[in-house]
């Protein structure tokens, strides 16, 4: 099987780490055949950083025209590999094989997409450490359609923060919605599913990525997370939501209490109230535009 890929990193003011980024993926024991950096018109040296380096295109699009959905899609039609990687500019691989354990799964042709692991940056605070690893364990699962009751809302579990695709499947779907300001990547697991092919989570494939966001932060960030459930929400039916949310909460608050750390407790509560408030206020505009 050809297991030539491309990775493709939106980038916005990255200069201080998409070198660093780009190199570690050149070292990868496979490694892309390109790496591809979209980058929304920064305005720092973050195109300076990565044009001398090799197998590296720019692509410049106006920040103004940046959409999740829209510019991750036309940089994977510009590509001529069988299978593409989207990552962050804030994500790093743990180690040099990432790459090639994310791509393992393709290996049964009836998979369209892998996630990886992401586990928090070692600066990163103990709730957000205890996030991460609540949402993604070291275990590999792989589901179809017939698994989406069983998994719950995790069976819409792929984050573009380090994502591999099979590109005819992405393009027999239709590619990602756009526009599409959030969670493309969870609209387009929905459509891999409703067509037959299976999702892969890659436990073996990690990859650092964690923000301690501020309230306000996290109240816009799932601002917008909301006002995408109104629209789509019906697609993910099968999956509870809040559910998993509220197990969320009392395994991350049961292990911050077990390690003694009561100040993180109650920073981690304030962080859920302000997703909450965030995601019922966006729900609710989002509901008002849809009628």
């Amino acid at each position: 099987m050809d297991k030539s890929y491309a990775v493709i990193i939106p980038t916005l003011n990255a200069g201080k780490t998409i070198r660093h980024l780009a190199e570690s993926l050149l070292e990868q024991t496979v490694p892309p055949a390109e790496i591809v950096v979209v980058d929304s018109s920064s305005e720092d040296d973050t195109v300076s950083q990565v044009r001398d380096l090799p197998s590296v295109r720019v692509l410049t699009v106006a920040r103004k025209d940046f959409d999740h959905g829209g510019t991750r899609d036309r940089a994977l039609r510009s590509c001529t590999v069988p299978f593409v990687v989207f990552m962050t500019q804030d994500a790093f691989p743990c180690r040099k094989d990432c790459m090639k354990k994310l791509l393992e799964p393709f290996g049964d042709p009836r998979v369209a997409a892998v996630c990886g692991r992401q586990v928090a940056y070692p600066a990163a605070s103990a709730r957000e450490k205890a996030v991460r690893a609540f949402r993604y364990t070291d275990e590999t699962d792989v589901w179809g359609k017939e698994d989406m009751r069983r998994r719950g809302v995790k069976a819409f579990l792929l984050s573009d923060v380090c994502a591999a695709y099979r590109v005819s499947a992405y393009e027999a779907v239709g590619g990602f919605t756009h526009p599409l300001m959030t969670n493309e990547d969870m609209l387009i697991a929905a459509d891999f599913l409703e067509a037959g092919y299976l999702l892969c989570y890659q436990g073996k494939a990690e990859f650092f990525h964690s923000h301690d966001y501020t309230l306000r932060q996290e109240y816009d960030r799932n601002r917008k997370i909301g006002e995408f459930l109104a629209k789509y929400g019906n697609r993910f039916e099968n999956g509870s939501i809040s559910g998993e949310g509220l197990r969320m909460v009392k395994t991350v608050t049961l292990q911050l209490l077990r390690q003694g750390r009561i100040p993180e407790v109650f920073a981690f509560w304030a962080n859920c109230g302000a997703r909450i408030l965030g995601n019922r206020a966006g729900f609710k505009a989002g509901s008002k535009e849809k009628n």
